[in-house]
């Protein structure tokens, strides 16, 4: 059995830098020692992670704390934005509708599910039969999930829209999936609009 530890990344500081260099604010920063005590008691083996900040910054103390060596895998970045896009409800619905839709520039669910799954395949062929941490983000671990639960869509996104950070524990046997549990959360405002 593998299990694969997602951490979604705990609030970050949307006024300083861009998608890819967004730290985490200072609630964040104190708010990521959840994902570290929720995970204390579990043996990790690896740790990989989304390259951008964020995430880097969220799972940092548990890879410090382990003595793990992380990891980035670009493939498990967050969807591109593209031109004009808002995060509204009427815009939630319309991408969680039509997984083929994306802004301008911008990039689909879909294209955004097929390299998380991508990278996610990779990472249980190469760590089979270990515990690994994930740093991730909300929209594209949420594609991930769909891909195992297709039941998981509009109506889950918002649901788990405001957890920051946010901890799962997906199992397979070999790439089949055999499930999941959501061991933790902290509720923090999203800074969109919903």
């Amino acid at each position: 059995m593998t299990s694969l530890f997602f951490v979604r990344h705990a609030q970050p500081d949307y006024r300083k830098g861009d998608d890819r260099t967004f730290v985490l604010s200072e609630e964040g920063m104190y708010d990521r020692l959840s994902a570290r005590d929720t995970l204390k008691d579990i043996r990790l083996d690896a740790a990989v992670s989304s390259p951008y900040s964020r995430s880097v910054m969220t799972i940092e103390p548990i890879v410090a704390e382990r003595g793990l060596c992380l990891s980035t895998d670009e493939r498990l970045r967050e969807r591109v934005k593209g031109e004009g896009q808002c995060n509204v409800r009427q815009m939630f619905v319309k991408r969680w509708n039509d997984f083929d839709f994306c802004e301008p520039g911008g990039e689909s669910l879909r294209k955004t599910q097929e390299r998380n799954i991508e990278a996610v395949c990779d990472i249980l062929n190469e760590y089979e039969g270990k515990n690994v941490l994930i740093g991730t983000h909300g929209t594209a671990f949420c594609t991930v999930i769909n891909f195992y639960v297709p039941s998981f869509g509009y109506d889950g996104f918002m649901r788990v829209i405001d957890y920051m950070p946010w901890v799962v524990r997906m199992d397979f046997d070999g790439t089949n999936f055999k499930g999941m549990e959501e061991l933790s959360f902290i509720r923090k405002e999203f800074h969109g609009v919903k």
